[in-house]
């Protein structure tokens, strides 16, 4: 069995039970799998000298939608409140294709891995032109990424009152009957699965409670987990109360939307009762901190939510509406807007990189995923803290506040993804290279 030896870090974060870290220590690796955490260790196969740097587990992004890696800083999108911000885009989402969707994936997948992530989720909502989910699965697989893909959905058009056009819906029984044959074809429901398959009707304004309501109980039958978005700004809670007559949260208790198979994103306006629920329930949420800034969404109240014990991760979002894909970079920024609403001691460094790992596995009911322990999934990020960002730095450990958002070196089940600060697996070059074609393409 291969074993791969990760020898001398300077530090070790675990983000084990007890958020034990270790100084210069070792870590083995043996079949996809951290075999040892300890000193001095020895192996007869490859070894990688960690001297100089600190190792974390991967990082989790909880919520993303990949294909907007080709719709970077639009006009007319970019100072637009959320709604705006759609309906410039829906248009030009509705040009894309199974090429748009695959070379998105691979773009937006590698910048993620660039910035130490080795599990993501995408949430995709549209399939114009012959689009299908297993465009992304496709191309996860051959980047090398753990994948949570969600089969989204809009059924709701602008003919009906809801936002999206009505070329992009569609019809609720072909969104099930597609539902189901993307769940059977991919989804692995096994521990270190590489592809589990998600059900995400995209938003209460774009899908109806029936499609709501249908997908969670198909998603129990399956034993899938259910996503959308939630309560993301004040445009969001007066559409619930205008259409439903309740707040977002009473909205999904009321459909079946609240457990620990489900987690929305974004929860930006989430009221105390809310919180509660979600809480009692364990109901995750994916926080996305850099979106709602740049949609001026607002700021989540994560402090409340971790405070009462309500699951929360990280997501980057769309490209389209964060414009990177950073996810150190999006840690950081949680850390810093928790402090501007309460404190400069509301949020550590090392809670906000916990968030951003064993957080975020946790939301994904990946329990195999998100720290470094013995029997846990060999995904790992290895920094170098010997560049400019970490000179001077006292805490190795406190990588938020000085160390890189790019990281050195990148597993993801023993396999190596990121070399050096580039990618392993993919020619990266030529990804982008089709990327702009396609994008020039799109604006012409």
């Amino acid at each position: 069995m291969t074993e791969i030896l990760i020898r001398n870090a300077d530090l070790i974060v675990t983000m084990d039970d007890t958020r034990q870290e270790l100084a210069s220590a070792d870590l083995l690796i043996r079949g996809g799998k951290i075999a040892q955490i300890d000193h001095g260790l020895t192996t007869r196969g490859e070894v990688h000298d960690a001297s100089g740097c600190v190792v974390t587990p991967g990082l989790v992004n909880t919520h993303h939608h990949l294909y907007q890696t080709l719709t970077r800083a639009v006009p007319g999108g970019q100072d637009a409140l959320l709604f705006g911000w759609l309906q410039t885009l829906y248009p030009i989402w509705s040009r894309f294709g199974p090429e748009e969707m695959f070379v998105s994936a691979q773009i937006g997948l590698a910048e993620l891995a660039l910035s130490g992530c080795t599990l993501s989720s995408d949430h995709l909502y549209l399939y114009p032109n012959g689009a299908r989910l297993e465009d992304t699965i496709h191309a996860a697989a051959e980047l090398g990424l753990r994948f949570h893909p969600t089969r989204g959905a809009m059924s709701i058009g602008e003919s009906d009152g809801g936002l999206p056009p009505d070329a992009l819906v569609e019809q609720e029984a072909a969104i099930l009957e597609d539902m189901t044959r993307v769940v059977d074809a991919f989804h692995d429901p096994s521990e270190g699965s590489m592809c589990r398959v998600g059900l995400a009707p995209c938003s209460p304004f774009s899908v109806s409670r029936d499609l709501m309501r249908d997908a969670a109980l198909l998603a129990r039958d399956k034993g899938v987990m259910l996503h959308t978005h939630l309560a993301e700004n004040d445009e969001d809670i007066a559409y619930s109360q205008a259409q439903f007559g309740c707040r977002p949260g009473q909205y999904a208790e009321d459909l079946g939307w609240t457990g620990t198979d489900v987690w929305h994103a974004h929860c930006v306006k989430l009221g105390g009762a809310e919180i509660d629920l979600f809480a009692r329930s364990r109901t995750g949420v994916a926080h996305c901190p850099c979106s709602n800034c740049r949609l001026g969404s607002g700021i989540a109240p994560v402090r409340a939510m971790r405070d009462q014990g309500v699951p929360v991760g990280l997501g980057v979002d769309g490209s389209a509406s964060n414009d990177s894909s950073n996810l150190m970079a999006e840690a950081r920024q949680s850390m810093l807007l928790q402090r501007v609403v309460n404190g400069a001691d509301a949020m550590s460094a090392c809670e906000a990189l916990e968030i951003a790992t064993r957080g975020g596995a946790d939301v994904l009911n990946r329990p195999d995923c998100g720290r470094l322990m013995p029997g846990k999934r060999a995904d790992i990020a290895i920094w170098d803290i010997e560049g400019i960002e970490s000179a001077g730095s006292w805490d190795p450990a406190a990588l938020l506040l000085a160390g890189p958002t790019q990281v050195k070196h990148l597993f993801v089940e023993g396999r190596q993804i990121v070399r050096d600060g580039q990618i392993a697996t993919i020619d990266l070059p030529k990804a982008i290279e089709t990327q702009n074609r396609l994008a020039r393409a799109l604006v012409n």
